[in-house]
């Protein structure tokens, strides 16, 4: 049951740095599933992440399936609402929104998912998640409410990772937003890594080869790219294999 936290644990511990690529039901047109998955699958990605902030029902699940025709990849839901969770993916990063106040996307969302997660076999990763300012408001600010940690305050943002990580978070997953203005720098990802014990995702504002290759130096474990492959799938070519 927990063979994808395992693998992430396994490729850290033998140096391999991993990559997502995070895909939003929303944004994502069903008929371009093959080209798509064909230039993931040459690429150096090892997840797919699939979720947003405002999915309707049933759209996961029909994405989910048509991607998981043409990939071997673990698919790992990345939902913004319990309408998202399908038993038809591999794992769901079960989201703890550590950086809000909003009790919804602490815990009451979270209870609302047990009937659907009852019985599944998804396996199911605690993530602590953390939003950073960015310098734009996010979806994820506008639907939940919520206030990313301003980026300056590192030692917010640090002891916040830190007590996911003793709340028994698997996972912490700093996260700058889609399309973010500023992506996280090297200074705020060091310094977070440096304080733990479980493997940190770095996603948001991730545009460009040297830009994950920055996160990874400063200690990222696993990556997520978005907004870079929606705006030209061509960056996809700078990640071949």
């Amino acid at each position: 049951m927990d063979a994808i936290y395992k693998n992430i644990q396994d490729s850290i511990s033998e140096g391999e740095k991993l990559l997502a690529v995070l895909i939003d039901p929303d944004k994502f047109l069903l008929e371009k599933t093959f080209n798509f998955i064909d230039k993931v699958n040459k690429s150096i990605a090892t997840h797919i992440f699939v979720g947003g902030s405002l999915v309707e029902e049933g759209v996961t699940e029909e994405l989910v399936l048509e991607l998981k025709k043409y990939t071997n990849l673990p698919v790992v839901l990345f939902p913004g609402d319990v309408t998202q969770i399908t038993n038809k993916a591999d794992a769901l990063l079960f989201l703890s929104l550590l950086s809000g106040r909003n009790p919804e996307y602490l815990i009451g969302k979270h209870i609302r998912a047990v009937s659907k997660l009852k019985g599944s076999s998804l396996e199911v990763i605690p993530t602590g998640y953390i939003l950073i300012e960015s310098g734009k408001v996010t979806a994820v600010e506008k639907v939940t409410g919520t206030k990313p940690i301003m980026r300056n305050n590192l030692h917010n943002i640090i002891d916040t990772a830190i007590a996911g990580q003793l709340l028994g978070m698997k996972l912490i997953y700093l996260e700058a937003g889609s399309g973010a203005k500023y992506g996280l720098t090297k200074e705020i990802i060091k310094a977070v890594k440096n304080e733990l014990q479980v493997p940190l995702i770095v996603g948001g504002g991730l545009r460009t080869k040297l830009q994950i290759e920055n996160a990874y130096e400063a200690g990222a474990d696993i990556v997520v790219i978005g907004t870079a492959f929606e705006d030209d799938e061509s960056f996809f070519d700078e990640l071949l294999k």
